[in-house]
């Protein structure tokens, strides 16, 4: 069975000293050991995958909040991105980027996407589509609306049975959609490799239709791992709403940041309770 370990191993040989990666957070909660799980295997992979015996230095690991969601982000919630990437001892090269200083870069997407007549207005909420199971039925795309109009969310076409059906590129407050900000920003910064969650397998198909529609090449050879979730004790998926799962909750109890890389540890087959001694045995594989 190809292991997700094997996968790991696979993905950071690929990395030489030339590539980029990212840590991309957002400050719309309080942090779990899912985000940290994910920082610490993008990390590892930058620290590994850059010094194979060929390269002199690691790969770029930049760091990247996520914050143009303007009624969800939350002063507290940045400075726990910070607290919690000092308390996991993970560092990133060159300044943070925050999406918010980089909104003309988003909008000049849209516009390049309406450009091509690939989309359409949308008026239909949450509690509207609930009875199609996710599914965006095809007969919503004609509802007549202005690109213009007041209130509208902008969509973009897909083919028949694309995991994410006509998804949204701009919201109905006018805000550039996660798809394009996260496209736009791993386009423009030059990523190469790229760790997410298997809950985003479908936000990257997304992004890389957004990359096919506009011939961007270069977004189309980044190097993407999904990497399995971290699961709560009843089997859910981890919420930055659940409190008590929080790193910022095992801080204040005053506990270190074992149980991560031992979670890290478990997920790659190696032995360690810190990033340096989980990178030690990996370099040892």
């Amino acid at each position: 069975m190809y292991s997700f370990a094997n996968q790991f191993f696979d993905f950071a040989g690929s990395i030489t000293s030339k590539s980029r990666l990212r840590i991309a957070p957002t400050p719309s909660g309080f942090l779990h050991l899912g985000n940290a799980l994910n920082f610490t295997l993008n990390w590892l992979a930058a620290k590994f995958g850059g010094r194979r015996i060929s390269d002199a230095s690691p790969a770029n690991i930049l760091l990247r909040i996520d914050d143009i969601d303007v009624e969800r982000k939350r002063q507290e919630f940045e400075d726990d991105i910070f607290e919690s990437l000092q308390w996991l001892k993970l560092d990133w090269d060159e300044p943070p980027i925050r999406q918010s200083n980089h909104l003309t870069r988003y909008f000049e997407i849209l516009d390049r996407l309406r450009a091509k007549n690939l989309l359409f207005a949308c008026r239909k909420s949450r509690k509207d589509l609930e009875p199609f199971g996710g599914v965006y039925p095809a007969e919503f795309r004609n509802q007549q609306l202005n690109l213009d109009a007041d209130d509208v969310a902008w969509r973009i076409k897909t083919p028949p049975g694309f995991p994410l059906p006509d998804f949204v590129v701009r919201r109905r407050d006018g805000i550039p959609a996660f798809q394009v900000a996260s496209f736009a920003d791993d386009l423009h910064f030059g990523m190469t490799h790229i760790i997410r969650g298997a809950d985003l397998a479908d936000s990257t198909a997304a992004q890389c239709f957004l990359a096919s529609e506009l011939s961007e090449e270069k977004f189309l050879k980044i190097n993407f791992l999904h990497h399995p979730l971290v699961l709560g004790e009843a089997g859910e998926k981890l919420s930055k709403s659940a409190g008590s799962a929080s790193l910022k909750a095992l801080r204040e109890a005053g506990r270190g940041p074992e149980k991560v890389f031992q979670t890290v540890g478990k997920l790659l087959d190696l032995d360690g309770d810190s990033a340096n001694s989980l990178l030690e045995s990996l370099r040892l594989t």
